[in-house]
């Protein structure tokens, strides 16, 4: 059986009529199906008014213990839950979940190296078994971007990561197709021109192209995460635009395919 494991960026997250769209589509996506979301920058928000300062580094959130707080209210509660509405809104059965939740998603906190990113998971075990009841039921699974150790911390986890964490896990049920939805119309070859979408994207191509600079910053972890789900088992992996979401499922010509 197939099933779909779609990530949605923060980007699409913040714009709440693209967002509305992009929900509608995705209740189109026929099921198993399941969604996982980034964060945003609602928690950026939140954390100013409560006099919390945000520190990034190379792009990526700090998570001290009073970030932590914020980010899980804001990931676990305020966008999960009004995704989840949505969701329900639009016909299907959905649950918000964070890896907490029934112990679905374990990580360890990340080792200080040369940078001490403070709460922050790296997934260790994804509970396959009890996703697969989920799916089961008929209920879509939605996921926050947060995971949990051993020693009952929440952690921020990359949803990039998540969603690919999952989608491997996910192989020993079930044909999964992962998709990536961002606010681009895929992986571009030129970074100022969005029409310069790669069509399909292979490893040799990939480290020309970061070699050259075309593909930097955000995108290369995304698309690790990419062709690591497909050595890992995953069927096919795309990046696209959230509005063309239904497209990169159902036909699989949209964005830019990535393949091995």
């Amino acid at each position: 059986m197939k099933l779909t494991v779609v990530k949605i960026g923060g980007n699409v997250i913040d714009n709440p009529a693209f967002c509305e769209q992009f929900l509608k589509d995705f209740s189109d996506i026929p099921a198993p199906k399941i969604l996982v979301h980034g964060g945003g920058k609602v928690a950026t928000q939140v954390a100013e008014k409560l006099g919390i300062e945000t520190v990034m580094v190379e792009g990526r959130r700090i998570t001290d213990k009073a970030m932590l707080d914020v980010v899980t209210m804001v990931y676990g509660g305020l966008v999960n839950k009004s995704l989840v509405a949505q969701i329900q809104h639009f016909g299907d059965n959905a649950i918000g979940l964070t890896g907490a939740d029934a112990g679905v998603i374990l990580s360890k906190k990340r080792l200080v190296k040369a940078i001490d990113y403070g709460f922050v998971g790296d997934i260790e075990q994804v509970n396959s078994t009890f996703i697969a009841s989920l799916l089961e039921q008929g209920i879509v699974p939605v996921f926050a971007p947060l995971t949990y150790d051993k020693e009952g911390n929440m952690l921020n986890t990359n949803a990039d990561t998540q969603a690919q964490a999952i989608a491997v896990a996910m192989t020993e049920t079930y044909e999964v197709n992962l998709v990536y939805c961002f606010e681009k119309k895929g992986v571009l070859s030129n970074p100022d021109d969005d029409d310069s979408v790669i069509s399909v994207l292979k490893p040799a191509d990939y480290e020309s192209y970061k070699a050259s600079g075309a593909i930097n910053k955000g995108m290369i972890p995304k698309l690790d995460n990419a062709f690591k789900a497909l050595t890992d088992g995953v069927a096919q992996v795309t990046i696209c635009h959230a509005r063309e979401v239904k497209l990169a499922v159902k036909d699989g010509i949209a964005g830019t395919k990535i393949i091995q």
